[in-house]
């Protein structure tokens, strides 16, 4: 679908899907705006926390939300109003939860900004590929870059991007969103955008295993950089711009989440470079890290493509539980010599 009002004023009516961190800080953003924002999740202790003490005391604890944003478990309700909705639900609920929106607004032709960084798991769709199939009439835009919820929430300094095909679309989402700590980048390349997304979720988590097995920085640099690579070999096979892959959503989001235990998937990973198991450590969280539920279905993708993603691979067998951290690694150095530039 196309916006084709050739409108950039702001979306007025926000509903953001997703009481997580995330959703959380981006709510924030736009509330503190002046927008109308409404957060729909399905947790009740996370809407009575919002709208009572205005704190996510589940997700985003400490952190003083506005008093002008409300929080609710009834969905259509939610959807009456809005003209624009901001997705941040984890990308293996992503189908079924945009298909339930479709259903309640009768298809309407809305502007959907995906913000969950995931590749679905047994069809090894990309979010723009899930939200055509489950809400076709929906004008989708992708939402990525190096930001962790807490900085956005307490008005840190941010840079993203935001990409969509539609510029009418991406002109207002650009307005609705921006803040003087918040700017957003615009880019017509959403399969980079959102590949970006996904693909660093799960080299954080390799570089987690770097840091939680104490091989050292120069093995995460190493890492992060052919990591970087094995993204790039990706990204040109499946049609993305290099300038996309290099900029916020890929190179800026990968050294973020690769550098900091904030991130979920890193300290996923420092835990199993620690001895504990993926499984384990994912059954006693309450965050999603979208990196483990990712690597398979990146693996699909990349073998679909025709693209060598080693590193990768060794993460999905690893929180598959197939290897144990010394394979992996051991098998990584294994690999022959190659020149810089080639694939791996």
């Amino acid at each position: 679908m196309s916006d084709t009002t050739g409108n950039t004023s702001p979306y007025q009516n926000i509903l953001v899907a997703g009481g997580g961190s995330w959703g959380t800080a981006l709510a924030t953003l736009t509330a503190r705006a002046g927008m109308a924002t409404t957060l729909w999740a399905r947790n009740a202790d996370v809407v009575a926390a919002i709208n009572e003490q205005h704190d996510n005391t589940v997700y985003l604890p400490g952190i003083p939300l506005p008093e002008t944003l409300t929080a609710t478990t009834d969905l259509p309700t939610a959807l009456e109003a809005t003209d624009a909705i901001i997705f941040v639900i984890p990308a293996q609920y992503a189908r079924e939860n945009l298909a339930e929106m479709r259903r309640i607004t009768g298809g309407k032709p809305l502007p959907v900004a995906l913000c969950c960084k995931g590749i679905e798991r047994g069809t090894g769709a990309l979010m723009t590929e899930v939200i055509a199939e489950a809400w076709p009439e929906a004008i989708p835009a992708i939402l990525s870059g190096p930001s962790f919820a807490a900085d956005v929430a307490k008005g840190l300094p941010t840079a993203v991007t935001l990409a969509c095909a539609d510029q009418s679309s991406g002109e207002r989402w650009a307005q609705t969103i921006k803040a003087p700590h918040f700017r957003p980048y615009l880019t017509a390349d959403m399969i980079g955008a959102e590949l970006g997304g996904a693909v660093k979720n799960v080299l954080a988590i390799a570089c987690g295993v770097v840091e939680g097995k104490g091989l050292g920085e120069s093995a995460r640099a190493a890492l992060m950089a052919r990591g970087f690579a094995e993204f790039q070999r990706l990204g040109v096979a499946l049609g993305a711009d290099a300038q996309t892959m290099a900029g916020l959503s890929g190179l800026g989001d990968l050294i973020l989440t690769c550098s900091s235990r904030q991130s979920r998937n890193m300290s996923l990973g420092y835990e199993i470079g620690q001895g504990r198991t993926a499984q384990e450590i994912i059954a006693e969280r309450q965050t999603v890290s979208e990196g483990a539920a990712s690597a398979g279905p990146l693996m699909k993708l990349a073998g679909e493509a025709g693209v060598d993603m080693p590193i990768c691979a060794a993460v999905a067998e690893l929180v598959e539980g197939r290897i144990g951290v010394d394979q992996a690694i051991l098998g990584l150095l294994a690999r022959p010599l190659k020149k810089e530039g080639a694939p791996d």
